[in-house]
């Protein structure tokens, strides 16, 4: 089965290091032997029309994009099985996609609000990445990570690493996907409801072949 995955930007170096860093993630979460072939798709608008087109041709698949924005509390009632993230991406002015025939709710997955939140949900492994000048004053200790903005996220981030000698300050390109491969999946999926609902419907496509 395909994973499609927002990210990796139009570089062909970019999309191997997202590859590279949602492999890692993933087989510390326990898929290691039994990985999806991941998709790097860029844009998430690709990501989109990709996993689309899997799906019209029969493909077992499943999409992961950022929420970039709240879920609204209806659209994740009772169990992880039934939120609608279809209905948080059809209702979001940039996105308005439908949901394609053939998919369920439990093929479209959100890292909410956006992948970096991940990082912020294991700040030892943050800090540890980065090393002299990492300000740990500055992450949240009382928030839980899918509240935070989008915008406030990488303000954390860049407050944190304005001081870092050896990696330099939180670039999205230079950093984001070494620090997927770095972190944490048990401290992701404990901090994220979205992730952990990510890594049980991944779970249980895999085990269905």
């Amino acid at each position: 089965m395909k994973l499609y995955v927002e990210g990796g930007g139009d570089s062909s170096a970019l999309r191997t290091a997202c590859r590279a860093g949602f492999s890692k993630f993933l087989n510390k979460a326990g898929f290691q032997g039994k990985m999806p072939r991941i998709v790097a798709c860029g844009s998430r608008q690709n990501a989109y029309d990709s996993f689309c087109t899997a799906i019209r041709s029969g493909e077992d698949a499943l999409l992961l994009v950022d929420s970039e924005s709240t879920v609204v509390a209806d659209d994740q009632q009772g169990e992880p099985e039934n939120w609608r993230p279809w209905n948080h991406l059809g209702n979001r002015t940039s996105d308005q996609w439908e949901r394609p025939a053939n998919a369920a709710e439990e093929d479209c997955h959100l890292m909410v609000q956006c992948m970096e939140a991940w990082f912020l949900a294991d700040s030892e492994n943050l800090q540890n990445f980065f090393g002299q000048g990492f300000n740990p004053a500055s992450l949240p200790h009382e928030s839980p990570i899918e509240s935070l903005p989008k915008k406030r996220i990488f303000q954390i981030l860049s407050k944190t690493t304005e001081h870092c000698k050896t990696k330099a300050k939180y670039g999205k390109g230079e950093h984001s996907f070494r620090l997927l491969a770095h972190i944490s999946s048990d401290r992701v999926t404990a901090a994220s409801p979205w992730a952990k609902r990510f890594i049980g419907a991944l779970q249980k496509k895999i085990n269905a072949h």
